[in-house]
């Protein structure tokens, strides 16, 4: 019999690694493909560069844009997709205010103004009892640096123009697991309640101590928690 795959979808200026204790910790029970988003600069070309290197049928998983990704992959495939994971995401579109500033951070990085993710920007996607840890903060400095100046503008104008989903949220009849960092202050914890709440097969996983990247931030538990996923 077939291992199962599961689909991961990195976040804005993340690779594969925001995903490494999760890929380490359950590779006994399942095979794994992490697209790079990164090279395509509107969701519907991330979601079929993802369904391209996708088994037929598989789990899918999407982590802050990744979510937004996966919400792509299901309008347009949703046969295909087993079991659902959304980690510190929403079905949100942008605000007006968002959008705006996007705009300005494309035209800063054209004009050779980008810099990845610096250290000061931390204490806003991290949990404060973490900033300093290095296992968790230099991951995120590195693999911004890896995708780079164009990913970066790709990944940008893709989120920005991210559709509304939230009307896609009672149609969703898959094992699905909602995870979020309380202390999430990019994709707030409301934002996870209010999509568990829509999506009737779904549970909604809080974790302590923790911001937006979870799967870094708290590893053990998002391990855990996906290991339990997969088996429902």
């Amino acid at each position: 019999m077939a291992r199962p795959t599961l689909v991961l979808l990195p976040g804005l200026l993340a690779t594969r690694r925001v995903f490494e204790p999760q890929i380490e910790a359950l590779s006994d029970i399942v095979d794994f493909v992490v697209p790079e988003l990164w090279h395509h600069d509107s969701m519907a070309a991330m979601a079929e560069a993802a369904l391209a290197e996708a088994p037929p049928r598989f789990a899918l998983a999407g982590f802050s844009m990744g979510g937004y990704v996966a919400f792509e992959v299901l309008r347009r495939a949703a046969h295909r997709v087993e079991r659902l994971a959304l980690i510190d995401t929403q079905a949100t579109p942008d605000s007006p205010e968002a959008t705006a500033r996007r705009h300005s951070l494309i035209e800063q990085t054209k004009i050779g103004r980008f810099h990845g993710v610096q250290p000061s920007l931390l204490p806003l996607i991290l949990h404060p009892s973490h900033i300093a840890d290095p296992t968790i903060a230099q991951p995120i400095l590195d693999m911004a640096l890896e995708v780079g100046a164009e990913g970066f503008v790709n990944e940008t104008r893709a989120t920005m123009e991210r559709p509304d989903s939230r009307h896609l949220l009672v149609d969703i009849d898959v094992p699905t697991v909602v995870i979020v960092g309380r202390q999430d202050l990019t994709t707030p914890l409301v934002r996870s309640q209010e999509m568990a709440a829509d999506i009737s097969t779904s549970r909604l996983v809080v974790l302590e101590d923790c911001g937006h990247m979870a799967t870094l931030e708290r590893p053990a538990e998002v391990s855990a928690e996906l290991r339990r996923w997969l088996s429902a």
